[in-house]
């Protein structure tokens, strides 16, 4: 975040309070009742989430223990049974709810699809009982690398359904990260699709998965059961690859759930570390469902007579909680949009929200300065009426953002509900409820009931109001990441070793900058580690420059955030070549296309700069404030008396 935006958030005064008739009938009507609950959680933990797990849950068997606390390692509602694809469906069946919506769909080219609880209950078994026909078993992984459309949403209940973990692969990753990702979860089975469709281009994902394994890629993988989505020609290998449809046909739709122990593993789901490997991030059952069910239930003040629209992509955590699990288990009608704003109907999401009546309406500030860039004519040429709420997620949003959201968008008249929350936290943990706690621009405001944030020092003090310090949770919650896949030192060292406990208390550390003001809200100030946030996803920066130096003209890279309009941040790199290459347009382009092969279009450098060399300490590491002030055009500020030698920086600035 750049020093002028974070002036302006410093000194943002204005202050919305909840609309007097939306409070009315809101979930959380008051201050009076926020501050009921996040008093009652905070001097009881263990009784607030049992007391919620046991009124909007559905368990096959009660737990004996509700906390199973060994820091930096939690279970919860220890012995229960449940099943997260039952609490979604089958509960809903015996009520109203059964032939009411639960996804509509829109596809990019416009074909649509409405599914009722009942008819999504019974497409869920039959996908469930193909997986077991594939020999697909309780524990068993499965990758799923899917386009929005809502075999996506299905794959994953009926992989919940058996208790077969999933992981879902964005469609954007490169057939380099899909690869990386299925070894490392061994998954036994892959689901995907001929291609999508996205921005008017036709995504080819079967051809990345072959690609993925072709020379035994990945090994744990046996069958890879394919949508027909787009019809382009693919290639089908005779044993392995088996369609969707032709096998939805012949299964069953008679599966019963699987009851799973509340810390059964649900997923993994891969998020970007300050390392070259990616962090499978382990979240289990039954504190899952149950958060994700609550957040949703409470901040975005779901109803059910609601048309809820979460313009993320099931590939990322938002996509997991808000467009499938906490909806469907909330008993909501959730809208999947396959599209995105693009040259042939920039104003497409307002079509989406004026054709189905659209209640609720979540996305990122990366698309809100999107949008604004594309011009109000837009969102002003459509009937916007139907909206009550508005709500963010991703990144910290600017207040100017933030005002033109709530006024050109909202009309004045909806909420803005800013969340702050990460893969890590399965479900939001610094956001309004929209009925209760009055707004500002920029801000999250306050902690969720049950809760406990602070902004700290690395010694783990609170600071004074209004100084900058570290975000921290200092208690657990259900749906709390529960490890790193395969690696629990390093989940410990990632999260729970920066700030030393004090006094048996542990400290999550959350990897961001943060500010409470006097009236205890909090504003988030950005990443303080080396992971960038670009329009919303987050990249790890040593795992783009190893991209970069695994291209053969690349001796070294080192990459850095540069603040950009839309996108929040651009990946900026700089690059030092071997002997025998020469710095040129062509190849600056080749390496940006390098960086698309192996990671992703998403980590495609917005710029690269060629150095002779990189400013360095003495012991060799790269001192990457200074690349910073470069990219964003900054005076250099710091002390330089550690660097190795002090004329590279000179030469960088020459340079650019």
């Amino acid at each position: 975040m750049s020093q002028s935006t974070i002036e302006s958030i410093l000194q943002e005064k204005r202050l919305f309070d909840p609309p007097t008739e939306f409070a009315k009938s809101a979930r959380i009507k008051s201050m009076a009742e926020y501050q009921q609950l996040y008093d009652r959680a905070a001097a009881d933990p263990q009784a607030f989430w049992a007391e919620l797990a046991a009124q909007e849950l559905h368990w096959f068997k009660p737990w004996d223990t509700v906390l199973d606390w060994r820091p930096p390692f939690a279970k919860w509602f220890v012995g229960g049974k449940i099943n997260l694809s039952y609490n979604c469906l089958d509960r809903h069946l015996t009520t109203w709810r059964r032939n009411k919506a639960a996804l509509i769909w829109e596809g990019e080219p416009g074909d649509t699809r409405t599914l009722t609880y009942a008819q999504l209950h019974r497409e869920v078994c039959q996908i469930a009982n193909v997986l077991k026909d594939l020999g697909v078993k309780k524990g068993d992984r499965v990758g799923i690398y899917m386009p929005m459309i809502p075999e996506a949403a299905i794959a994953m209940l009926a992989c919940a359904r058996i208790g077969a973990p999933h992981t879902v692969v964005f469609g954007g990753f490169s057939a380099e990260a899909l690869r990386d990702r299925l070894v490392d979860a061994q998954a036994k089975l892959v689901i995907t699709a001929d291609g999508g469709f996205r921005k008017d281009k036709t995504v080819p994902l079967k051809e990345a998965v072959d690609q993925a394994l072709v020379n035994n890629g990945a090994p744990s993988v046996e069958n890879v059961l394919v949508v027909e989505r787009t019809r382009q020609t693919i290639h089908m290998e005779p044993g392995r690859d088996h369609w969707w449809h032709a096998r939805q046909a012949e299964a069953s739709a008679d599966c019963p759930a699987e009851p799973m122990d509340s810390e059964d593993m649900l997923f993994i789901l891969y998020t970007s570390g300050t390392t070259g490997k990616p962090k499978g991030v382990v979240h289990t059952t039954g504190g899952y469902n149950l958060y994700a069910h609550i957040t949703l239930k409470w901040a975005l003040d779901i109803q059910d007579t609601d048309v809820y629209w979460c313009t993320a992509d099931v590939g990322w955590i938002t996509g997991h909680s808000y467009i499938v699990y906490g909806p469907l288990s909330n008993g909501a009608t959730s809208l999947m949009y396959e599209g995105a704003p693009r040259p042939s109907n920039p104003g497409c999401f307002w079509d989406v929200v004026e054709k189905y009546g659209v209640n609720i309406f979540y996305t990122a500030p990366t698309a809100i300065r999107a949008f604004i860039k594309m011009g109000e004519h837009l969102p002003k040429a459509r009937d916007l009426s139907s909206l009550r709420l508005l709500g963010t997620v991703g990144e910290p949003i600017n207040p100017e953002a933030w005002m033109w959201y709530h006024e050109v968008i909202g009309g004045g008249r909806c909420p803005i509900v800013d969340t702050w929350w990460q893969t890590e936290t399965g479900g939001f943990m610094i956001t309004p409820l929209p009925g209760a706690i009055a707004t500002k621009p920029g801000s999250a405001t306050r902690p969720f009931p049950g809760i406990l944030a602070d902004v700290v020092d690395l010694d783990g003090n609170s600071v004074a109001d209004n100084e900058g310090g570290y975000l921290v949770i200092k208690h657990p919650w259900p749906s709390m990441m529960r490890t790193v896949y395969g690696d629990d030192d390093r989940f410990r060292r990632t999260y729970w070793e920066h700030i030393p406990p004090q006094e048996g208390q542990y400290f999550y550390f959350a990897g961001d900058g943060a500010r409470r003001d006097e009236d205890g809200y909090f504003w988030v100030m950005g990443r303080i580690d080396d992971v960038l946030t670009v329009a919303g996803h987050r990249l790890g920066t040593m795992e783009i420059e190893s991209a970069l130096v695994s291209h053969p003209a690349v001796a070294e890279a080192a990459v850095v955030g540069r603040k950009d309009e839309v996108k929040g941040e651009d990946v900026f790199a700089f690059v030092t070549l071997e002997g025998s290459y020469t710095p040129n347009t062509e190849l600056k382009e080749a390496l940006k296309q390098h960086v698309v092969k192996e990671i992703g279009a998403l980590a495609r450098p917005g710029e690269i700069r060629f150095a002779d060399a990189l400013p360095k300490t003495r012991s060799g590491k790269i001192i990457r404030r200074f690349l910073r002030n470069l990219a964003s055009g900054e005076e250099l500020v710091g002390d330089a008396s550690t660097m190795e030698d002090q004329s590279v920086l000179e030469k960088l600035r020459e340079g650019a």
